[in-house]
């Protein structure tokens, strides 16, 4: 059976093909859809092995089919980057404002507005390295977990 590397390497010389079509899958949280990465996604991801997903340009989520992460870390990673997507879509956009720990932390995430999503979504996904959330950040992720029909927790 080839292993993912010599899967990428056949794929980026063209000869995706060999393999039979991939399976859909099954939406995320949220309805968010998810797909397999596509070409230009797996060349990414084969020259950054450090990210382990992401939200698409087109709505979607994928995840890196390289990253050594455990499967709990992978739905963690899936969930934090369907929140990104939902955000966008259901145009609930957080408005908070961001502690100094997080500005320092994500200031070279872009504008402030990626800030606030990338931290709402690893406060929903439990990532630790969103920082110590808020009153106000709390708040507004509990409401995200319940419109995407995510169990309630203590963020």
């Amino acid at each position: 059976m080839p292993t993912k590397a010599d899967m990428y390497a056949r794929a980026l010389a063209g000869n995706a093909s060999m393999s039979p079509p991939p399976l859909p899958m099954p939406p995320l949280a949220g309805n968010v859809p998810q797909r397999h990465p596509r070409l230009s996604e797996l060349e990414f991801f084969g020259q950054n092995p450090g990210t382990a997903g992401m939200a698409t340009a087109d709505q979607n989520v994928t995840l890196n089919p390289f990253s050594q992460l455990s499967p709990e870390q992978r739905q963690a990673v899936a969930l934090n980057e369907a929140a990104r997507v939902y955000m966008q879509r259901e145009n609930m956009r957080p408005n908070y404002d961001l502690t100094p720990a997080q500005t320092q932390a994500f200031g070279s995430y872009g504008p402030v507005q990626a800030q606030r999503e990338t931290i709402a979504g690893r406060l929903l996904s439990g990532d630790p390295s969103a920082g110590q959330a808020t009153a106000e950040q709390q708040a507004y992720v509990r409401a995200l977990a319940g419109r995407m029909g995510v169990p309630a927790r203590n963020y």
